[in-house]
């Protein structure tokens, strides 16, 4: 779509370029998925998986899959896990950390068989998605060997997975909730399983499942190894991991921090009133063959997805509190072309790999700038030519600001024909790129100059006027020469070394009412 640019954005921004314009066809051929060629030197200094230790039907599978050579935390992880070490992994989704555990893991359950209900290694998974690729990555690369799994996720029936596991399995792929609900009723037993993954540890914190990860890791033997892995190391991460791993191999793979060449992105600051029609002109204008739209909470998603499909767009929505039939068939369809849009959160997206996917839409700006370069980079894989936007509010400066600055470039900005496109807002914001309230408190009037007071008259009987509380506060508050607090005036006792209780200093307003006045006689009269 064509738009013009603007002169007039701030010093600070970016310039503004054109919106999306449909891509033309070049002689009518299509984009292939060949990706670009490597450097022949690089490829040769890389390591090759025939050199980590992986006996030949793994290594089969591996080229059948067309695998040569590992990602770093791959090289780094596998031969530590192999030789029975402890893994601590620093690595974000995408890095191909899920190979990195599972591939070892097969190496070390094939010379053995499981037992009934007691499964050899258990995979512990924030979300059926996660759970179901790392599942899909056992049968892809397990396919030459004789093992067995079973996945325990929420929405499917209980009375299977038992059936599954009293058939005995060697990798059991759990959510945390399930997997406590099975063992509560006496479906699992945990004390021959030898292996442990601990995986998106930063996310099972985010989700609340910290507690119930301690619970499962008690059931288990101390004689195992653990595999733990995170793309953060917070503080509770690190307590985590001290309390369950025994001198691990510490591995950190570094954050992707740059948007690949092939994304073209663009940014739209809007009125938060105005974003649905943004994205809707977005849409309409780009040549998108199929698109993610990413919100920041769940329940934006089913709002977004309903007014789309109101507006006549093939959309879906996908996030952790759909029914798990109602989310695989809403990711086949999308995946068969059937849906055009998917409208989605983040967790629900992790570990969703599309292929060929044309678009990337930011709803909502994400609260953490990793998150950006994660989303974008579902697209312009493989060669490709992708696109990537993101809507803003004028208020939100503080996020964009720290993606620029993790990408080390600006977001160019773009105008939408018929939407009317702002500029940062110039108020005060908080370190979470919201605005701080402007409201000044009622009480806080601006006093009137000060004047001379003129002498009046008053007679003996008439009584002085009494002064309102509000009024003696307000002026009060605004002098130099007056004390600015209660605790100053000496209204309230100073003790800053005891704890505060009650309301301590705040008064609510209903409580400084005007006390009407005891009248006190004189003995002698």
């Amino acid at each position: 779509m064509s738009a013009k640019k603007t002169s007039s954005a701030p010093a600070r921004s970016a310039k503004k370029a054109a919106a999306p314009a449909p891509a033309a066809s070049t002689d009518g051929v299509a984009p292939t998925d060949t990706p670009a060629p490597a450097d022949t030197a690089e490829q040769e200094a890389q390591p090759l998986f025939s050199e980590l230790g992986l006996s030949e039907p793994i290594q089969q599978a591996i080229d059948e899959m067309g695998y040569r050579h590992p990602t770093p935390i791959q090289a780094q992880a596998i031969p530590y896990v192999l030789m029975g070490r402890d893994v601590l992994g620093v690595a974000q989704t995408g890095t191909g950390k899920t190979a990195s555990f599972t591939l070892p893991m097969l190496e070390i359950l094939s010379g053995s068989r499981a037992r009934a209900r007691m499964p050899r290694s258990l995979i512990l998974e924030p979300t059926r998605e996660l759970a179901l690729q790392v599942a899909e990555n056992f049968v892809n690369y397990g396919k030459h060997l004789k093992l067995t799994h079973a996945l325990l996720i929420g929405g499917e029936s209980m009375a299977e997975q038992k059936e599954v596991l009293n058939r005995g399995v060697d990798v059991l792929i759990a959510t945390p909730g399930r997997l406590i609900d099975l063992f509560e009723r006496g479906g699992l037993l945990l004390t021959q399983t030898r292996l442990l993954v601990i995986d998106e540890a930063d996310r099972m914190l985010d989700m609340g499942f910290i507690p119930d990860i301690e619970k499962i890791v008690a059931m288990l033997s101390p004689l195992r190894q653990t595999m733990f892995f995170s793309a953060t190391m917070a503080p509770e991460i690190r307590r985590l991991a001290d309390m369950f791993l025994r001198n691990p191999k510490e591995i950190t793979v570094s954050r992707p921090s740059s948007v690949a060449s092939t994304i073209e992105t663009g940014l739209a600051i809007v009125d938060a009133k105005e974003k649905r029609r943004a994205l809707r002109k977005l849409l309409r204008a780009s040549d998108m063959q199929n698109a993610i739209v990413f919100c920041n909470r769940k329940r934006d998603v089913d709002v977004l997805c309903k007014s789309l499909v109101k507006h006549g767009f093939s959309a879906g929505p996908l996030h952790g509190d759909l029914a798990q039939s109602l989310r695989f068939s809403t990711l086949e369809a999308f995946k068969s072309g059937e849906l055009k849009i998917l409208v989605c959160s983040d967790i629900a997206a992790r570990g969703i790999d599309i292929g060929g996917l044309s678009h990337v839409f930011n709803f909502d700006v994400p609260f953490h700038a990793e998150d950006y370069v994660h989303r974008i980079g579902r697209t312009g894989r493989a060669g490709r030519t992708g696109h990537a936007y993101t809507l803003a509010t004028p208020d939100e400066e503080a996020l964009v600001m720290a993606i620029e600055k993790l990408t080390g470039k600006p977001i160019p900005r773009i105008e939408i024909p018929g939407v009317e496109t702002l500029d940062w807002s110039e108020e005060p914001r908080t370190g979470n790129g919201r605005r701080k309230s402007t409201r000044k408190p009622a009480a806080a009037t601006e006093p009137p100059a000060a004047t001379p007071a003129a002498p009046t008259a008053t007679t003996g009987d008439a009584p002085a006027p009494r002064k309102s509380r509000r009024s003696q506060g307000g002026t009060a508050g605004s002098s130099a020469t007056q004390p600015s607090t209660r605790r100053e005036s000496g209204l309230l006792p100073s003790a800053p070394d005891q704890p505060v209780t009650g309301f301590g200093n705040d008064v609510p307003a209903f409580m400084q009412l005007p006390r009407r006045e005891k009248s006190v006689i004189p003995a002698d009269e």
